[in-house]
């Protein structure tokens, strides 16, 4: 069975290519390539000499039967980017259903990531994040995507033009509260790297001083969490709770003097003093 491969390419330094994906470049019998004078570049690096063929966001539709008639002559082929992972805010998708579903495999070669770089070098919270790819430049589009991006409880990644960058933090700045926490990386992996990190508006202040060039990647924290007022009541009764425990008093104690304290009703004061006491209260 003939295989589509999903191949990795470095984001900037040629050095990330990776032992297994140089050598899947050099056994395929065919390569697809976003562009292929820059794509060929990467090939001569790997020594792979398998012809190239365009496949793009124009002509993918296309492509897609010569692609899967390759495939079915029994010639694997694999599809790169012009950087970083294939189908990431690239083409490919269309692609890729359709070699599924004409009974191909299709496999990845992992490697390099701007998504994931920026993520791990941003220092904000990593254990969930959404990737949004590139903002529309206006209309209702992107107004919902900043809202999406001010609500959001996880961190949120995206990719941006420089020339659009600062305009992109300014509406973000906006429309999010004033500590709002980013990280902008550009060029990573090249000479130029750089993540600038701060609030949103201390992000927008440094590139509108200092206009940016190269490939941009925003990574934007998640909103803080509203606290509601019965979770902080709730909060306060247990620390008051545990407190008097430590002093010495039993549970019908501490819970005459939380519910007087905190002014909470006596069922809710005892309920919340159990849940402290566990099994040592004395009701």
């Amino acid at each position: 069975m003939a295989t589509l491969f999903l191949v990795s390419t470095p984001i900037g330094n040629l050095d990330d290519l990776s032992p297994r994906a140089a050598a899947t470049l050099r056994g395929v019998g065919r390569i697809l390539a976003e562009d292929t004078r820059r794509s060929r570049v990467l090939a001569e690096r790997a020594g792979a000499t398998a012809p190239m063929a365009s496949l793009h966001a124009h002509n993918e539709r296309e492509r897609i039967r010569r692609v899967v008639t390759w495939l079915d002559e029994g010639e694997d082929v694999a599809l790169v980017s012009d950087a970083g992972t294939p189908l990431v805010s690239d083409p490919g998708a269309r692609l890729v259903a359709a070699v599924w579903d004409a009974g191909h495999r299709v496999v990845p070669v992992p490697g390099p990531s701007a998504v994931l770089a920026a993520l791990v070098a941003s220092g904000l919270p990593a254990q969930s994040f959404t990737f949004l790819g590139f903002p529309e430049r206006k209309g209702v589009a992107r107004r919902r995507l900043i809202e999406r991006v001010a609500a959001a409880s996880e961190t949120v990644i995206l990719f941006e033009s420089p020339n659009r960058l600062v305009g992109l933090l300014e509406a973000l700045a906006a429309a999010c509260a004033p500590e709002r926490r980013v990280a902008v990386a550009r060029e990573l992996t090249k000479v130029h790297e750089e993540v600038v990190r701060g609030t949103l508006t201390e992000a927008a202040g440094y590139y509108r001083e200092r206009p940016p060039k190269g490939e941009v990647t925003v990574v934007v924290g998640p909103a803080a969490v509203e606290v509601s007022d019965d979770r902080r009541r709730e909060e306060d009764a247990r620390a008051l709770a545990s407190e008097l425990f430590e002093g010495g008093l039993k549970a019908s104690e501490v819970a005459r003097e939380v519910a007087g304290r905190l002014g909470l009703a006596r069922n809710e004061a005892y309920r919340i003093v159990h849940v402290v006491g566990g099994k040592d209260t004395d009701e």
